[in-house]
């Protein structure tokens, strides 16, 4: 890669897009099944399994891309789609089958890898993709490390996550609101408070079913097992929230408050309301931010507002961050070589890349004076002249920056990545299988319980005894034993 491409760094407003608007639509790749055989057997054809739907004019994409891949290459890149609502069900046919592809958006990486079902890249990676890997923050190396093993090609993108309060600017504007001083969920009161008493048909903060309020805790499997390390506490000690720390508990009572207060919807432990961010029907909601998210540009790209947000949590490279998109390529793949040629390619060729996250240049974007520059044209908001997203296709560090991104947003995302903080679980897997029906039984009680207990919809002083007592009979003190004795052998051996 030459000088210019590694300067030409950045993210765009991008990192979801499609992504976002395929969630609630399905594609389905029954119908070019014989078309994936095809390419599978194709020697000069590399096969990606990719999720969500693509653009309209994928073909058009897909046409610049070869032929700058070919430029490099010796080869092409098909990407097949699969919805968002199939994926993981076929990847898992598709995988227990031994069908032969290539490169694939990983599901259940853990569990996939450990079946064989992943080619080993640790020298695979090395050697055809030392590019790529040398621009890899180290979280991503030890997040995705099984017994000393690198299965993946993780996207460079959201190397952390923080969770935010975003608030509407329309009724921040409107009723003079100062949120300067907010930090936690108690320091929302008094700005609910107004916007409750003045906005009958706004909903002040739109907690629904599957809002979370947990603050500083990384879990070790999901919140739906309440087990993990408390940032703010030991970092050798697995704990359940709901006992211990100060990440839960209150915040839980501060909830119930509001909801009494009907601040909160009344059907928030059943609702899947959807609040649009461009629309005046919401006051504070929770969002999740990372580095290439530029703060607030995003939502204020997407919603034309000035969109502002404070953070609630600590920024935290977890496993979660370092697994959230990963490419992997088959064990059954014929090749192997070629895969991981075009998977450095991706995240090393700024050409390559930016077409296919832009879309087509001279109509979608257009480069500026300023080098590395992009400004959004016409084109970029026809629905006829797509692009694809960049959270999950390949390194955002070599992605144009919009103009509209200011050198304070650069700055601090450069800065933020170095400074956020690694959770203690960070390259911990944890092995389940003495475990496993405790662990199912454990997710069942969780069920029954976490909505109404996060959007305050029941008293937590009456139900989390209740609750624990039920997490207690599934089994949740015996994962936890067995997750400590394997999480201290971790932690000794580190």
């Amino acid at each position: 890669m030459t000088i210019k491409k590694r300067v030409l760094k950045g993210a765009v407003a991008l990192l979801c897009g499609v992504a976002l608007v395929g969630c609630g639509r399905l594609a389905s790749g029954d119908d070019k099944a014989s078309e994936s055989k095809v390419a599978s057997t194709d020697k000069d054809t590399v096969l990606m399994y990719q999720v969500g739907v693509p653009p309209e004019n994928m073909d058009e994409l897909m046409e610049i891309a070869n032929k700058r891949i070919g430029e490099e290459l010796d080869l092409k890149l098909k990407i097949q789609y699969i919805g968002w609502g199939d994926y993981e069900q076929k990847m898992n046919v598709i995988t227990s089958s031994g069908e032969n592809y290539d490169i694939a958006f990983a599901t259940d990486y853990l569990n996939n890898a450990q079946k064989g079902a992943y080619a080993d890249l640790t020298e695979l990676s090395k050697e055809f993709a030392p590019e790529a890997m040398e621009q890899l923050d180290e979280a991503y190396i030890k997040g995705n490390t099984i017994n000393g093993k690198l299965y993946a090609m993780p996207v460079n993108a959201n190397v952390y996550a923080q969770q935010m309060f975003t608030f509407n600017p329309t009724f921040l504007e409107k009723y003079d609101l100062d949120i300067s001083n907010v930090s936690k969920l108690a320091d929302l009161e008094p700005l609910l408070k107004t916007v409750k008493e003045n906005e009958p048909g706004v909903v002040p903060l739109t907690a629904g079913s599957g809002w979370r309020i947990e603050k500083d805790i990384d879990f070790l499997i999901g919140n739906s097992v309440p087990l993990g390390v408390d940032l703010n506490g030991d970092p050798t000690k697995l704990i359940n929230p709901y006992v211990e720390g100060e990440g839960i508990l209150p915040q839980l009572d501060t909830m119930h408050d509001y909801y009494k207060k009907g601040y909160v919807p009344a059907d928030a432990a059943t609702s899947q309301t959807a609040y649009n961010t461009d629309e005046d029907t919401w006051f504070v909601r929770s969002e999740t931010q990372g580095p290439y998210d530029y703060g607030d540009y995003l939502l204020q790209r997407i919603t034309g507002k000035d969109i502002q947000s404070k953070p609630f949590s600590k920024p935290a490279k977890t496993v979660a961050q370092a697994r959230m998109a990963n490419f992997v390529i088959s064990n059954n793949s014929k090749k192997k070589e070629e895969a991981m040629k075009i998977l450095n390619m991706l995240n090393t060729d700024a050409e390559l890349l930016n077409g296919l996250v832009y879309g087509v240049e001279g109509r979608n974007w257009e480069m500026t004076d300023e080098e590395g520059r992009v400004r959004l044209l016409e084109g970029y908001q026809d629905p006829k002249s797509g692009y694809l997203s960049a959270w999950n296709l390949a390194n955002n560090e070599i992605l144009y920056i919009d103009e509209a991104v200011t050198d304070e947003q650069i700055d601090y995302k450069e800065t933020s990545i170095k400074e956020a903080e690694e959770s203690p679980l960070l390259g911990f897997n944890f092995v389940t299988d003495n475990v496993k029906s405790e662990i199912t039984n454990v997710n069942n009680v969780s069920a029954q319980y976490t909505a109404g207990l996060q959007t305050g919809s029941v008293d937590p002083k009456k139900v989390v005894p209740e609750y624990l007592e039920k997490l207690n009979e599934a089994g949740l003190e015996k994962i936890q034993e067995e997750a400590q004795k394997q999480f201290d052998e971790f932690n000794a051996n580190k």
